[in-house]
């Protein structure tokens, strides 16, 4: 069951895909402040550790401060276990830290993907809410991506065929929102690693 996440004031649309052999994350290019295009090639993916990554949507100085605590842990669990940290464990962490401040809450919508013994996909909610998924969408572009998602996702999907549907969903994003824009970029998270695509409007 796919959970789609309310806009918290910020808009942008970011997608996560969970198939049989790798995760896809997917976002817009663009930074808005209000009705402002601020920016046109922020980065809404970031890579955590060589087998995670995670989406931003909501405050910058939020979202990448939380990208660099779960980094710091993840790392930090490598060199004194000789392991990778699970992709749950990071997630739950997340969820504590964000519930922990609901008084004063970070403003961000989180996707957390990655592989260890297999693919894994988590949303959080600015509270600190966890759900584990298929795939998931969260932004202000949200309404229009999750039908795109809903219409052709499978788990049976190739790796391809899951970025083309990630790509297609975003841009669909991006031709009804006025929030969401210019390009997409994709994650893509399978055993080998983290690997990072990019593509126009369309």
């Amino acid at each position: 069951m796919v959970h789609r996440m309310k806009s918290v004031m910020h808009g942008t649309t970011t997608v996560g895909l969970k198939i049989r052999d790798a995760v896809i994350l997917a976002a817009d290019k663009r930074a808005s402040q209000g009705y402002y295009v601020a920016h046109k090639k922020v980065k809404k993916i970031v890579k955590i550790d060589d087998h995670v990554a995670m989406t931003t949507a909501g405050l910058v100085a939020d979202a990448q401060m939380l990208a660099s605590h779960l980094s710091l842990i993840s790392r930090k669990y490598r060199i004194e276990n000789n392991a990778r940290i699970s992709i749950k464990a990071l997630a739950s962490y997340l969820s504590i830290l964000l519930n922990s401040s609901k008084y004063f809450p970070y403003e961000v919508q989180l996707l957390i993907g990655g592989y260890d013994s297999a693919p894994r996909l988590y949303a959080l909610t600015w509270f600190g809410d966890l759900f584990e998924e298929n795939y998931t969408v969260t932004g202000s572009g949200s309404p229009v991506a999750v039908g795109v998602l809903e219409t052709g996702f499978s788990e049976d999907l190739s790796v391809d065929e899951a970025v083309e549907l990630a790509v297609k969903a975003v841009r669909s994003a991006i031709k009804r929102d006025v929030f969401t824009g210019e390009a997409v970029d994709v994650a893509v998270i399978d055993k080998e690693g983290v690997k990072f695509l990019s593509f126009g409007k369309e």
